[in-house]
């Protein structure tokens, strides 16, 4: 196998900012927690709540998943002109997931909050001072 290239293994600042895959789910459930939606809808929504992209195979998959797990239940919509769409609904399953989802990641949220809290002590800039605040000080 040959050696890997290290230049090509630092993270690009557009891999940092998509959240990881498996948040894909709780973000879901929340987005059904309002209203019921169809699948391309949902993956708009998606993208506006910050993934970046979403591949489209993935995510259907993610929606069957989730409705074998009856997290989510769909029925098809054949109200509208053109072919029928599958409309998205939370279960109360899926809400009670939501909720563990969310005390869990509230829970890293303090764990995040820590690392940053750290983070900044070694990589706050040093704070300058002005000639007139150095001799009141003294």
């Amino acid at each position: 196998m040959p050696p890997r290239n290290k230049s090509k293994d630092k993270a690009k600042p557009e891999n940092i900012a998509n959240p990881p895959k498996n948040f894909m789910i709780p973000v879901l459930l929340l987005l059904l927690k309002d209203w019921n939606a169809h699948g391309y809808e949902l993956m708009q929504k998606l993208m506006q709540f910050g993934f970046q992209s979403v591949d489209q195979g993935n995510f259907y998959r993610v929606l069957r998943q989730l409705e074998k797990d009856e997290l989510v239940t769909s029925e098809w919509d054949t109200s509208s002109s053109g072919p029928a769409k599958r409309i998205y609904s939370i279960t109360s399953a899926g809400e009670q997931y939501l909720d563990i989802w969310a005390n869990s990641l509230e829970q890293y949220q303090k764990i995040l909050d820590q690392f940053f809290n750290l983070y900044s002590n070694f990589f706050t800039p040093p704070r300058y001072t002005s000639k007139k605040e150095e001799k009141t000080e003294e």
